[in-house]
Order: structure tokens, then C-alpha cells, then sequence
């Protein structure tokens, strides 16, 4: 028996559909034509290289889907949603709608000076499956006067999750199975109802976005306008996306189960949507719904509001898609980018296979160059700094010896000043003595000839007498 060509005796039955049967696209037995889909497309694949072996009977390895299906469903699974838009057009409400619950929160103001991401995270259960919910929202978004930079922190936000996934992979020991995994899954846009155009904000915004992050957009609180403006107001949107090349989010056609609910529901995009926690008795029936003086408006009815087909593309068929595409898609572009700054490659220049390790020792060669360069250049950055130092220093020596110079001849003048000075005033001194001594003398010897005199005319005065 070739490899997927028929069931063998003693499979499993088909798997349950696990979504309601009044909303669920997926009928009884769609998962196990998929398996069998699936086991054809491996059979010939594997009968391109690899030879076909018949099987003498039923060998049980047609039961590892429903293995993965059990480790999955014991693991958990994790969804995580990013809501942009203004404040006030009913983020928080859509949320609480969607997975019929409340979500603890505080109310956003209009005064936020900048834009803020508020991440909160739940753990939700469903039957036996497990949903670790993180939805993220974006509060004063709007808000501003200058909405210029208003997209920059939901794209930095975005990068740093996949940065800390990166981060996570390229370590030594990496624990991925039980790794929290923040990256943004989905963005749900929300359109305010003008019933016109887009806003500059929402177009700007939505190109940084669509190479990050699936986007859906929606419009929100579409009971605002009629039904005839909000069929011109989708094809308006449609084509302003268009025209400005942003990329949405298109519901997968290449899986024949999915394929023609998806390609209906691409054609409604964007989702005109209105979200509600009240509950209304209708008929006999407890509905959620909005209750207006002129009537009341169900969430769940697809005449009413597009809700239903967002619920069942969101959640019930394309959540897994959603994920896959983050992961193949968004993240991988972000880790190609990134390895990429910082040297790796997958070719070297003549387009040959470049392993990782050929690239590291590349990489490493390039770098022990690079420093040896820098040091190289630092040792002769310093050889040219102590030189200039040195010069400066022979410079500043030989100014002080010729000012010592200077000083030293001022010192010789000024004393050979006054050693002249002081020889004069000696000379003079030694003048004035001598001229001194004479006076004396003179006046000694004067002194003397007039005692003598004195002493002769008293002798002759005596004799006389």
C-alpha cells in the first residue's frame, strides 16, 4: 500500500469539529480530509526522491497528528492581539465581546501627553484547551496635536518583542518550549466611522505596520452610520489601502477546506463591527445588543453588523494561520534584518553555501582585525599624543630657561647697579670722613693758636700791671 493512498484498517475516527455547529465553517469529517490531503501531498513528495514501500498492514503512525493534537492541547496555546486606535471607539468593549468575558481594565483619557502601550495578560479556558490571551492596547493614541510620531512606540514595541525572542533563540540554552511568546500575532485597526476617508494617522501608522504585524482593520461602532454610507465607506477604505500600497491581512485560500469561506470574507473586509457586554432579552431569546430610542442593534446578527464574521475569521479558522504568519513571516523578516547587521550570511560572495560556523570565523577574523586595526591606531594616536606632549613640554623648557636667562642678566644688572651704587656712596662716605677729619683738625689747631694767644695777652696784661 503506497504511503497516503488510503486509510488503513483499525484508523481513528475523525476528529470532532470543536467549534459550535451553528457557527463553525468546518464541518464532521473536514479535519480528516485534511489529514488524508495532507497524506497524498507527503506521498508525492516523498515519491519524487524516495521510493514507494508498500505496507504489509497497519503500521500506526497515522496517529501522530492526533498525538501532536494531545501535546498541544496539554501545552496551551497563546494568542496575542494588538488594538490601535483613538480613544474612545470601543477597544476595550470589542475585546470583552469577542471572548465573551470581562477584561479587567482602566478607562484611557484624552490627556495622555504621548502615546502609551498597556499590555495585560489572561489565562482563558475553553473546554480542555487553554488560551494564554495578552492583549495589548494603545492608550492616547490620537490624542495629540502632533500626531507625527505617533506610530514610533507601537513599532518599537513590536521590535523589542521579536528582539526578545531573538534573544531567546540565539542562546546557549534555550527553553522555547516554555518560553512566553510576546510577538504580536494580530493587529485589529480601528477605522473611526466618519463615513468619508481614512485619516493621515490611520494610513501612516498602517504602512509602518504591515511588514510587523498581521492588520485587520475594522471599523469600529458602525452603528453610527447608515448602511448605504458604511458600503461606500468599506469600498473607500479598500481603495485608499490600495492606493497607498498597504498591506493587510488576507485570509489563506490555498486550503480547500478553508478556502471559499476565506476568499468570501476577504471580499467584506474591512469589518464593520459594534461590541457589547449587555445582554437584551429578544424575542425569547437573551442577546447581546445596544439598546437605542428608535430600536435595538445585535451584535450577533450579520444583518446588523459584521461581528459574527470577524469572531469566526479571528478565532474559530484563521487563529493558527495568524500565528504561523507572525512566525514565518513578520519574525522571520526581523531575524533575516537583524543576523544580517551583525555580519551573518547565509553565501559568500560567489553565491556558495556559508555555514554558520564559517561565518562566526569570518566574523570573529574580521572583528580580531578590526581591534588590532583600533589598537594599531590607538598606539599611534598615543605615540603622536606623547610626541606633541613631549614637543610642548621642550617648548614650554625652553621659554622658562630663557626667561631664567632674562632674569638672571636682570639680577646680574641690577646688582652691578648697586655695587656701583654702593661703591660711590662709599667713596663719598670715605670722602666726607676725611673731609671731616680735617675740619677737626683745623679746628683743633685753631683752637690751640688761640689759647696761646690768650695765654700771651694775659701774661703781657700781667707783666704790664
Amino acid at each position: 500500500m503506497a504511503i497516503g493512498a488510503s486509510e488503513p484498517s483499525g484508523s481513528l475516527a475523525p476528529w470532532p469539529c470543536r467549534a459550535p455547529a451553528h457557527g463553525c465553517p468546518l464541518g464532521p469529517g473536514t479535519a480528516q480530509a485534511k489529514r488524508r490531503r495532507a497524506g497524498v501531498s507527503l506521498g508525492q513528495k516523498a515519491g519524487e526522491g524516495c521510493r514507494t514501500v508498500p505496507l504489509a498492514g497497519h503500521v500506526g503512525f497515522d496517529s501522530l497528528p492526533d498525538q501532536l493534537v494531545n501535546k498541544s492541547v496539554s501545552q496551551g496555546f497563546c494568542f496575542n492581539i494588538l488594538c490601535v486606535g483613538e480613544t474612545g471607539l470601543g477597544k476595550s468593549t470589542l475585546m470583552d465581546t469577542l471572548f465573551n468575558t470581562k477584561f479587567e481594565g482602566e478607562p484611557a483619557t484624552h490627556t495622555q501627553p504621548g502615546v502609551q502601550l498597556r499590555s495585560n495578560t489572561y489565562d482563558l479556558q475553553e473546554s480542555n484547551v487553554g488560551l494564554k490571551l495578552t492583549i495589548v492596547s494603545t492608550v492616547g493614541f490620537g490624542d495629540q496635536i502632533n500626531k507625527e510620531d505617533s506610530y514610533k512606540p507601537i513599532v518599537e514595541f513590536i521590535d523589542a518583542q521579536f528582539e526578545a525572542y531573538l534573544q531567546e533563540e540565539l542562546k546557549i540554552r534555550r527553553v522555547l518550549h516554555t518560553y512566553h511568546d510576546s510577538r504580536i500575532h494580530v493587529c485589529l485597526y480601528f477605522i473611526a466611522p466618519t463615513g468619508h476617508s481614512l485619516k493621515s494617522l490611520d494610513l501612516v501608522t498602517m504602512k509602518k505596520l504591515d511588514s510587523k504585524v498581521n492588520i485587520i482593520p475594522i471599523i469600529a461602532k458602525a452603528d453610527a452610520i447608515s448602511k448605504s454610507e458604511l458600503t461606500k465607506f468599506k469600498i473607500k477604505i479598500t481603495s485608499e489601502l490600495v492606493s497607498n500600497g498597504v498591506q493587510i491581512y488576507q485570509f489563506p485560500t490555498d486550503d480547500e477546506s478553508v478556502a471559499e469561506i476565506n476568499g468570501t470574507m476577504n471580499a467584506h473586509l474591512p469589518f464593520a463591527v459594534i461590541g457589547s457586554t449587555e445582554e437584551l432579552k429578544i424575542g425569547n431569546k437573551m442577546m447581546r445588543a445596544r439598546q437605542y430610542p428608535w430600536g435595538t442593534v445585535q451584535v450577533e446578527n450579520e444583518a446588523h453588523c459584521d461581528f459574527v464574521k470577524l469572531r469566526e475569521m479571528l478565532i474559530r479558522v484563521n487563529m493558527e494561520d495568524l500565528r504561523e504568519q507572525t512566525h514565518t513571516r513578520h519574525y522571520e523578516l526581523y531575524r533575516r534584518c537583524k543576523l544580517e547587521e551583525m555580519g551573518f550570511k547565509d553565501t559568500d560572495p560567489d553565491s556558495k553555501p556559508f555555514s554558520l560556523q564559517e561565518t562566526y570565523e569570518a566574523k570573529r577574523n574580521e572583528f580580531l582585525g578590526e581591534l588590532q586595526k583600533k589598537e594599531e591606531e590607538m598606539r599611534q594616536m598615543f605615540v603622536q599624543r606623547v610626541k606633541e606632549k613631549e614637543a610642548e613640554l621642550k617648548e614650554a623648557e625652553k621659554e622658562l630657561h630663557e626667561k631664567f636667562d632674562r632674569l638672571k642678566k636682570l639680577h646680574q644688572d641690577e646688582k652691578k647697579k648697586l655695587e656701583d651704587k654702593k661703591k660711590s656712596l662709599d667713596d663719598e662716605v670715605n670722602a666726607f670722613k676725611q673731609r671731616k677729619t680735617a675740619a677737626e683738625l683745623l679746628q683743633s689747631q685753631g683752637s690751640q693758636a688761640g689759647g696761646s694767644q690768650t695765654l700771651k695777652r694775659d701774661k703781657e696784661k700781667k707783666n704790664f700791671f
